[in-house]
């Protein structure tokens, strides 16, 4: 992945002595490999730099089945939000059988703006999505999250269509998070 670089004045809490964990995903391959996994983190010069906590929300359905030989297998989640924020990125995230993600904001007047929609997903390009216009999420926002998983032999990258697939850590299950990095405008 790319690093992400946060908007000026923004940063993620880190308190002091917390740990960080990292959750790779390895699958065998032909040949042999070595891991060169690394991490670098920035810290603020100045904290008082800092005047946004960018959160990092998963808005995830981990309740989904999808049937053996299903082309078109959709999931819904939702998350409304609780105070006045703003939306930077999103970033949605599934495996070998993710076939297309949308992200629709609703605002408290009835309104709905399509945030992004990936129509073709490719599971070697999980994208962050940072939006030129950041977008003005009030109170009572709600986003909605749609996914659809092709797990029919037409599929080329799945790697057993005669399997029903749950939500699980491996990529050879399925996942649906729509994450969304945002700021809330107060506080």
């Amino acid at each position: 992945a790319t690093p992400d670089l946060f908007p000026e004045g923004t940063g993620r809490l880190l308190k002091d002595g917390a740990t960080i964990l990292a959750d790779m995903h390895y699958h065998p391959t032909e040949t042999d490999a070595k891991d060169v996994t690394q991490i670098g983190l920035y810290f603020a010069d100045d904290p008082d730099s800092i005047k946004k906590e960018l959160t990092n929300l998963w808005v995830m359905n981990t309740d989904f089945v999808i049937p053996a030989g299903d082309p078109n297998y959709e999931a819904k989640s939702t998350h409304t939000f609780a105070q006045d924020s703003t939306i930077l990125s999103v970033t949605p995230h599934m495996h070998y059988r993710g076939k297309d993600f949308s992200y629709t904001a609703t605002f408290p007047d009835g309104t709905s703006k399509e945030l992004l929609k990936v129509s073709n997903y490719d599971f070697n390009w999980q994208t962050v999505y940072w939006f030129e216009e950041p977008v003005k999420a009030p109170k009572g926002t709600r986003i909605d999250c749609v996914a659809h998983w092709d797990n029919s032999e037409n599929n080329v990258f799945n790697p057993d269509p005669t399997k029903t697939v749950t939500f699980g850590p491996e990529s050879y299950d399925e996942m649906m998070i729509g994450f969304v990095d945002y700021i809330v405008d107060e506080g």
